[in-house]
């Protein structure tokens, strides 16, 4: 992904809802801030509801406004925070290498969301980011992520926001599916509105 220059036909910008989701603590806050702002947010006060974050790119020339969606992680606002579900073109799943637990709730996260998602698409945009793979201190082989993102057929991305490891990488695959998908619906529409008619008289054949 690059920032939109001058070339690029603003007309033609393609407005991207992805939210971020996952345990509490994870660094979804700090994951979002390093990709925006390109610093790392070393605050450690929660996230109450929802924040959203904006990013002009580009992708395939395409130029996108990405509205990302950071949300709170503790279990308390699970059904708050799933009303901002609604309108999303992509999700990332985060979780924490040095928590376990914060691993094992991927299943309930995911499952919660695609619950809500309206209409549900088993192959909707989704990215997994495993956290702090510069801390020592892991719990979560990156092979077993690995595994459980295979599985799922998602995208799985070992990240450090702290050391801006991977993490534009991350956010540019989520991009790239998300405007896959809305290309795809898009133009699925304007097929199913065009009716094909045969021409009204044969072409004259030469004798």
């Amino acid at each position: 992904l690059v920032p939109q220059g001058p070339s690029m036909d603003a007309s033609k910008k393609v407005d991207l809802k992805i939210i971020i989701i996952g345990a509490l603590g994870v660094g979804k806050t700090s994951l979002l801030h390093q990709y925006v702002h390109k610093t790392f947010y070393e605050d450690y006060r929660t996230t109450l509801g929802a924040s959203i974050l904006t990013k002009v790119v580009a992708v395939d020339n395409t130029p996108l406004k990405l509205q990302i969606w950071d949300t709170g992680g503790q279990e308390r606002f699970r059904s708050m925070v799933s009303t901002f579900y609604k309108g999303s073109d992509g999700c990332m799943l985060a979780f924490d290498v040095t928590d376990r637990e914060s691993f094992e709730s991927l299943d309930n996260w995911r499952d919660d969301f695609l619950e809500k998602v309206i209409p549900r698409e088993q192959d909707f945009p989704m990215v997994v980011l495993g956290n702090k793979i510069d801390i020592c201190d892991r719990q979560v082989p990156k092979e077993t992520a690995a595994a459980w993102c295979k599985e799922k057929d998602i995208p799985y991305f070992e990240v450090s926001a702290k050391n801006n490891i991977n993490v534009a990488e991350a956010f540019e695959t989520l991009a790239k599916q998300a405007l896959a998908t809305y290309k795809g619906i898009f133009e699925s529409y304007l097929t199913d509105s065009i009716k094909l008619t045969p021409n009204d008289k044969p072409k004259q054949s030469c004798c």
